[in-house]
């Protein structure tokens, strides 16, 4: 059952902490087309795998400014020297996996971008450039993992992408609004239902 906070009906997973309601409020769900936003949530799902989400966003100011602001051209010019100075600061998740992985990814997104023109049009093409209505009556109705998902990190590994499996890749969808999973009592279910009708 959703959570009342501030006497709004909010998804259960979001606690009573600012930054998490504002997340949930603001972002999660509303459908990105912008590459650069595209990236960025990339890099901070990637970031999280095995970790909080809430963990994630408070250091997601210090992500924007040690990876370029999101800008994967120059996240993908990235090299040893810099990932040394990246494992020593606090601001970030340090792992030298997850941050070698970015790095990674950020010279796989530009190729993405150079076969499809924008990541975006790649990315959405996995459900046909409509979100998904999750019709979620509660938290225990979300799924870890659906078919979309399965297929896009599935290509995404072929094409050379690390630390973004199934789970991680459905916890995109869902940031990025490739599918509304809002439970259907919550306040944002039917104003991101309204945004894509």
């Amino acid at each position: 059952m959703p959570l009342k906070t501030n006497r709004k009906y909010r998804c259960a997973w979001v606690g009573e902490e600012p930054l998490m309601i504002a997340y949930h409020d603001k972002e999660w769900g509303v459908p990105v087309r912008n590459d650069k936003k595209i990236f960025e949530f990339l890099v901070l799902e990637s970031a999280q795998a095995g970790l909080s989400w809430k963990t994630i966003l408070h250091k997601r100011e210090g992500y924007r400014n040690l990876f370029a602001g999101f800008e994967p051209t120059k996240v993908a010019r990235f090299d040893a020297k810099k990932v040394t100075a990246l494992l020593k600061n606090p601001a970030i998740i340090r792992n030298r996996l997850k941050i070698q992985a970015t790095i990674r990814n950020a010279k796989a997104f530009l190729q993405v971008q150079k076969e499809f023109g924008t990541f975006s049009a790649y990315m959405w093409s996995f459900v046909d450039g409509k979100q998904i209505n999750g019709r979620r009556k509660s938290l225990a109705d979300v799924p870890a993992i659906t078919k979309e998902a399965g297929l896009f990190a599935k290509d995404l590994k072929k094409r050379g992408f690390a630390f973004l499996g199934p789970t991680v890749i459905y916890a995109h969808m869902q940031a990025v609004g490739m599918a509304n999973d809002h439970e259907m009592a919550c306040f944002r279910y039917k104003e991101i239902k309204n945004l894509t009708e």
